[in-house]
């Protein structure tokens, strides 16, 4: 019997997919398998978007240096994944992260000028508990 061995290299590594909201940062965090999979480090910027009805956060990646209102993406050196520090962006929408913190599953939507964004839909701490 011939084997075909491959080391595995992967301990402690996160194999999340779903995008973090961080009460304590103030930031959102991209896990390694979402960072890898939607090939998050070609990209150097995020601009959000706020939908206040739905509680949903649209997030679109981006290298337009000339983006007024984007955020830095913030690489892990270990090659954890990425985050993004938006604690301006959390107190402007009013949106308290002691009821929003979590794990979100997402989803991609193209919006009519065919921007395209990842959406996390918040959901209250509040109502589940």
């Amino acid at each position: 019997m011939e084997y075909n061995f491959k080391k595995f290299e992967g301990r402690n590594q996160k194999t999340e997919d779903r995008i973090t909201v961080t009460r304590k940062s103030n930031s959102i965090g991209f896990p390694t398998r979402f960072y890898e999979d939607n090939k998050i480090k070609e990209y150097k910027y995020v601009v959000l978007f706020w939908d206040k009805e739905n509680k949903a956060i649209g997030l679109r990646f981006t290298n337009d240096d000339t983006e007024k209102d984007k955020f830095s993406i913030l690489k892990s050196k270990q090659g954890y994944g990425a985050s993004l520090v938006v604690r301006s962006f959390f107190k402007v929408n009013s949106i308290d992260l002691e009821e929003f913190y979590g794990k979100y599953d997402w989803k991609k939507i193209k919006l009519d000028d065919g921007t395209e964004l990842f959406v996390i839909e918040l959901k209250s701490r509040k109502e589940a508990g």
